[in-house]
This record gives structure tokens, C-alpha cells and sequence, in this order.
């Protein structure tokens, strides 16, 4: 693990929903180990150790996990000593390997280091898929990019789970919201760069389905976004650090959610699969919006609707008399590609664990 799991945090969440269900449904522990802890903690049940106690940790453990964020274990994202330190764990201890690529490599202008770096971040996404191991990526853009560098990785298609829970709901619950409550919801860098962006394109939203209401869910306290609400023309509710069980039931009470989640408009929609903050929106049957135009989303040739977006220039959004109707499309789609179940059947397969009786 890259980061100490727990709060709104992308790939915290997910490992904490993965090492959850493994646990109810395989019998199968989970002990985190991460360069983020200082010592051995503990976290929702689960043993959280410092990256020293890796190979003692490993000795115990079969399989093992790893879930790759190459700038989560190195500002540059260039994680070298991590591939050290993963080729001599396979030297000395053998035993099922599993990579989760959260992310491959970064790509940014000629002035940024990703530009640079991105041949050395490539080369070493390489190197830990040519591990003997198994490997898991969020979106089909994904799989035929590590098939290009490795056509013959073993490659499993699963989209982030929710990192905020996936409510049982009726198609009331989901029918009867107010079209006027907008929500959105992630880290706290997220959250600051959706708010700038919505606050920018707000008043050329339809009045039938315009935010009377924001909720702003989930990273740190940040009084850069509380001055950027206080501008908004709209009534809003911050809630930093908020808990994951009210998180999930404010969600289930909002109409859509704003993300301005990428930084450059060229890169593919489908990427957003990787976000635990847009897979929470999803499994809450909240309808994803963007600020900008964007491709298809889709596993498996299933379409999931939109994507919706709202710029200075144009934008395409639900009318107000098909609002249900796309909500519940949207929280069907998830469970049929993107639900913690599925995943947790794909990772037991993929590690031949057998499901506890």
C-alpha cells in the first residue's frame, strides 16, 4: 500500500473494501503493509505495518497483493527500490503475486516532469507486469495498454469498486430525489478543482435541474474550497472528513455529481473507472457530470449512459422527465460490472482461493 488506508481515499478504500470481502467471503486475512506508516497500527480490524516489516510480513503471507501507484511510493513516480524490493520478495518466498495498476504511468506538457519521466515510468509498469503474476486494470484502455508493453500479461478487467458503501436501493428511492441536489464528493484536491470548475460553468446548468443545493464530500479541511462555496450563488454544505456511513446516506439523497476529474479534456472518459469517488457515485444511482465533452464509458461493450458534461460553450445533460430513468440505468450498470462482488470473485479466481462455506 502506497498510503495508511482509511478515509475518503481512492486506493485506500478500495483495498480496505477488497481486504473486507476477501475476510467475510474467503476467510482470507489481510495485513497492509505501507512506506506511509511510522509503526504498526491498526485499521478497521486490519494490521497496518511499516515498510520494514515487509519481508517478515511476507514470510506469513501467501498471496500477496500489490497495488501499484507509482507516485504513491515516489514523488516522481519512479518507484525503483519498490521493484528491488518486490523481485527479491519473489526470490526469497515465491507464492501468488497479484498486481493491482491503479495506474500505469503519468503524461503531462513539455514542462512538467511526467513529460520526462514517463519513459522510466513505463519501463518499470513493465517490469512488475513481467513479474510472474497475475494483474488487475479499471478500465479497457488499460488492458490494451499493458498488453502493448506485455501482450502476453495475465490481464483482468475489474472497475473500482465504491469506496463509500453500495446502498440496496428501490427504484423509488432512486426516482424520488430532488433533481436541484448536487453533491461532489473525493479527495480534497479533487474537490478543489471540481468546485473552481463548476463555479465556472454554474449558471449555464438548466434552471429544470440547476444546484439550489452542493454537497461537498470527503478530503481535508481546505479554506481554499470554503472561500470558493462561499462564492457560489447557491446554498452548499461542507463536509470534510466526514464519515463513510453518513457520506454514503447523503449520496443516496442527491441527483448528480460533479467531477472535473482529469486535467487535460483529450484523455479517454473510460479512464474514470479508476476513481473510487465516480464508482460511489454510481453504486448511489448519482448521475456523473463533467466539464467537458467526453468518449464512451463502457466494459464489455455495455454502455454506461453519458457522459454528461457542462462547458462554457455547449453541454448535454439529462432533462428533468428522464433523470429517474438514467439514474437507475446508471446504478444498474454498476452492478453488473463494478460492484465489490464482482471484484472479489475476479481476485479469488485470479489467486485460486476457494469461497468459505
Amino acid at each position: 500500500m502506497p498510503r495508511v488506508p482509511g478515509g475518503i481515499d481512492g486506493v485506500g478504500d478500495y483495498a480496505l473494501t477488497l481486504a473486507a470481502k476477501l475476510m467475510d467471503k474467503f476467510g482470507c486475512g489481510t495485513v497492509f503493509v505501507t512506506p506511509d506508516a511510522s509503526s504498526p497500527s491498526v485499521i478497521r480490524g486490519f494490521d497496518v505495518l511499516p515498510i520494514d516489516r515487509l519481508p517478515a510480513a511476507a514470510e506469513r503471507a501467501d498471496p500477496i497483493i500489490l497495488h501499484y501507484v507509482n507516485y504513491g511510493y515516489q514523488k516522481r513516480g519512479v518507484p525503483f527500490r519498490l521493484l528491488s524490493i518486490l523481485g527479491k520478495l519473489r526470490q526469497q518466498h515465491g507464492g501468488s503475486l497479484l498486481t493491482i495498476f491503479h495506474e500505469l504511468y503519468a503524461s503531462g506538457p513539455p514542462w512538467s516532469s511526467a513529460f520526462w519521466l514517463q519513459p522510466l515510468q513505463i519501463h518499470l509498469a513493465k517490469s512488475i507486469a513481467r513479474l510472474p503474476c497475475e494483474c488487475i486494470v479499471s478500465s479497457e484502455n488499460f488492458v490494451r495498454e499493458l498488453r502493448r508493453f506485455i501482450p502476453d500479461a495475465r490481464v483482468h478487467l475489474h472497475p473500482v469498486p465504491s469506496g463509500l458503501g453500495e446502498p440496496s436501493l428501490s427504484h423509488a428511492q432512486i426516482a424520488n430525489r430532488d433533481p436541484h441536489r448536487w453533491v461532489i464528493v473525493g479527495g480534497t484536491r479533487l474537490s478543489e478543482r471540481s468546485l473552481r470548475a463548476l463555479s465556472v460553468v454554474i449558471r449555464g446548468i438548466p434552471d429544470s435541474i440547476a444546484p439550489r443545493t452542493l454537497l461537498v464530500l470527503g478530503g481535508h479541511e481546505n479554506p481554499t474550497t470554503r472561500s470558493l462555496l462561499v462564492d457560489l450563488p447557491i446554498e452548499y454544505d461542507y463536509r470534510p472528513g466526514i464519515a463513510l456511513a453518513e457520506a454514503s446516506e447523503i449520496l443516496s439523497s442527491c441527483s448528480f455529481a460533479w467531477f472535473d476529474y482529469f486535467h487535460r479534456p483529450d484523455i479517454e472518459t473510460a479512464v474514470i473507472l479508476k476513481s473510487s469517488a465516480f464508482a460511489s457515485a454510481c453504486a448511489h444511482g448519482v448521475i456523473p457530470v463533467f466539464p467537458h465533452s467526453g468518449s464512451t464509458i463502457s466494459v464489455k461493450g455495455d454502455h454506461l449512459p453519458g457522459p454528461f458534461f457542462v462547458s462554457r460553450g455547449e453541454k448535454d445533460v439529462p432533462s428533468l422527465s428522464n433523470r429517474a430513468a438514467i439514474s437507475q440505468s446508471i446504478y444498474d450498470w454498476y452492478q453488473r460490472h463494478a460492484s465489490s462482488d464482482l471484484l472479489v470473485n475476479g481476485v479469488a479466481e485470479a489467486l485460486g482461493l476457494s469461497e468459505r462455506r
